[in-house]
């Protein structure tokens, strides 16, 4: 309750009478997009204990849709072609490009497309048994070769440079700063929203037996439970959030590229969920803020070092607070009961006393 307070009433408060800039809310909304894809990780990986190394692919997905949709609505009416075609010579609109002309089917599809990208995927892996490194190896390669396949102009939308440019969404022009606002509490409800439906699902029956799949599968499938039914539903889930993240992240960066679905970018995901501590939910937030915090803040003061403070941060959780930063909240002080600790710190306080 009291992050959606600061998230839905606060912060806008703040941007209202000049507190917080639009850039700030802007950024803001940007990692809120991020932390929805964080909670799907954390559903698949943190829960379920399938490493999944392809969710910077489904949010790719997502955000490509809507990116799309933009493309072909650049000035708030519909054109014929985006801008990259008609500069390529291109007098027709590819036929995939066709549906997203519509608002309401760009939104199925965007969710839809990753959804069924990730059924095959899992259904065919999972009904095969193939878990641990080998499953992230695989989801691995198929991030690689989406990549590859994106970076292609042959594919029609927009190879290396992506699609960019987007001027409006629905009608609204996206540099407003009411439009700002407004896409920042969108994202903002739909992460809390997200969250919550999550929280819900892993304290059901049907979260207990996702636990049960990641301390030990093969106990699941003795006591009758289809742990390949199990897996699949929570893998596609986690698509579907993951392109609910991309299509909310899209409109507030104004581009999407390939490099937004590479494998680097899945792995930073990972690291995201790692450091706020896994199988918590609220430390899949936590890390996604606090790491791209860190991110937005280590580009500018040391470029080029990124990937170098990543592997160390990641390093450090793994070595140090393996149950991440929540982890860490929650057993401090370790393994001392509440009323050990205030009965030690009695005794500190009368031991100081001597001095």
């Amino acid at each position: 309750m009291a992050a959606a307070i600061v998230l839905l009433v606060l912060i806008p408060l703040g941007n209202k009478n000049g507190y917080i800039d639009n850039v700030t809310i802007n950024l803001w909304g940007r990692y809120l997009a991020f932390a929805i894809v964080a909670i799907g990780i954390d559903l698949v990986w943190g829960f379920t204990g399938v490493l999944s190394l392809c969710q910077a692919l489904f949010f790719g997905l997502g955000g490509y849709a809507i990116a799309m949709h933009m493309s072909l609505h650049k000035n708030g009416a519909q054109a014929a072609l985006p801008d990259f075609m008609a500069w390529n010579g291109i007098t027709e609109l590819p036929f995939f490009w066709q549906p997203f002309q519509s608002f309401p089917a760009t939104l199925l599809l965007g969710l839809i497309i990753p959804g069924i990208a990730a059924f095959i995927l899992a259904y065919f892996a999972f009904r095969s048994r193939i878990k641990g490194v080998y499953f992230a190896i695989i989801t691995q390669a198929l991030a690689f070769a989406a990549y590859l396949l994106f970076l292609r102009n042959e594919t029609m939308l927009g190879g290396t440079n992506g699609l960019t440019d987007f001027k409006v969404v629905l009608g609204l022009n996206l540099s407003d700063a009411d439009v700002k606002l407004g896409l920042y509490m969108l994202t903002a409800a739909t992460m809390l929203g997200v969250y919550m439906g999550s929280r819900k699902l892993v304290h059901s029956k049907l979260g207990k037996v996702l636990i049960a799949i990641r301390d030990s599968e093969h106990r699941v499938r003795y006591t009758g439970y289809s742990a390949t039914a199990f897996k699949v539903f929570i893998f596609v889930a986690a698509a579907v959030i993951a392109a609910l993240g991309g299509m909310l992240y899209v409109p507030q960066t104004g581009i999407i590229t390939p490099g937004r679905m590479d494998v680097q970018a899945s792995i930073e995901m990972i690291v995201w969920v790692a450091v706020g501590g896994r199988g918590t939910l609220a430390g899949a937030i936590l890390g996604a803020l606090g790491v791209n915090m860190l991110y937005s803040y280590a580009t500018s003061a040391f470029p080029g070092s990124w990937l170098y403070i990543l592997g160390i941060l990641f390093i450090a959780v793994v070595l140090l607070i393996p149950k991440g930063l929540v982890g860490l909240f929650a057993n401090f002080p370790p393994s001392i009961e509440k009323e050990k600790w205030s009965v030690q710190i009695a005794q500190l306080a009368r031991y100081t006393k001597l001095f």
